[in-house]
């Protein structure tokens, strides 16, 4: 995977790395782990015709640290202006869990440039067990206040993946809980209260003009199955995939299952020829 160095992104330094040749395709990372999307663009790249753009949010990686609060549309903002810088016009973008949510407002926010969209569980803020999530993370929130980050990550990465976590993600993506252990300040400092900031409702949706294909795992719970829901609601003629034996750390465990779905997707909505360059 070729590192791209881009300066001037919004006034930010991000950390962009580009594979593969074809149709760009922009997975915008999600929170906590810097490169749980990567195996996700290598299974994409192998299929051929597509160029798999991942890059670091701020606060994470080689990227500019965050300054000031958290904001889920300063991160759609950010991949706008990451789009401009290299010189792209029409991309599809992917998002996952927290990025489902910058996904969602960059689709509306930049609507001219977001060809299709992809969405892979997306925070569960805005169904029936809303509450339920918002209280989840009050109580990661202030775990970190009491007892710091690295004890709130040990109880987050549990409640999520389980207590053999760190052996699971090291499998996947080697490095990575080093990474989350450098990172994990931006994840409760900022991700969190952002995204529980973060207001998007069916209105919003209607905006959203674009090819929409949703991507679950069919062990992700009861949040997840609400989302999954919303969002067929939301966009009547999404396409949806759900994953036999996945659960939301399907990025990790299915990555060859979600890029086989996404090329599925993709190959029926491309980019006119001439339309992927300013």
């Amino acid at each position: 995977m070729q590192l791209v160095g881009v300066g001037g992104v919004g006034g930010v330094e991000l950390e962009v790395h580009s594979m593969g040749v074809g149709q760009p395709v922009v997975l915008a990372q999600t929170a906590l782990t810097a490169d749980e999307l990567a195996p996700l663009a290598a299974h994409l790249v192998a299929r051929g015709g597509y160029r798999a753009i991942v890059y670091h949010r701020r606060g994470y990686a080689l990227s500019s640290p965050v300054e000031g609060p958290g904001s889920v549309a300063r991160d759609a903002a950010d991949c706008r202006d990451l789009i401009a810088a290299l010189g792209l016009d029409r991309v599809h973008v992917v998002g996952y869990s927290y990025s489902g949510a910058v996904g969602l407002q960059l689709a509306v926010d930049d609507a001219e440039h977001v060809h299709s969209l992809t969405l892979v569980e997306p925070p569960p803020l805005q169904v029936p067990a809303a509450a339920e999530f918002r209280a989840a993370n009050d109580r990661l929130l202030e775990v970190r206040r009491a007892r710091g980050p690295l004890a709130a990550l040990e109880d987050f990465l549990v409640m999520v993946v389980g207590p053999h976590w760190r052996s699971e993600v090291e499998r996947c993506v080697p490095g990575a809980v080093q990474q989350m252990q450098n990172d994990v300040t931006t994840f409760f400092d900022t991700d969190l209260p952002a995204l529980l900031s973060w207001r998007f409702d069916a209105q919003d949706a209607r905006r959203v003009d674009c090819p929409v294909l949703y991507i679950g795992g069919q062990d992700s719970g009861p949040w997840f199955a609400q989302v999954r829901d919303l969002l067929l609601a939301w966009f009547p003629t999404a396409e949806d995939v759900v994953l036999t034996g996945a659960d939301h750390s399907l990025t990790l465990t299915h990555a060859p299952q979600m890029a086989d779905a996404l090329v599925d997707f993709l190959d029926r909505h491309p980019i006119a020829a001439g339309d992927e360059a300013s």
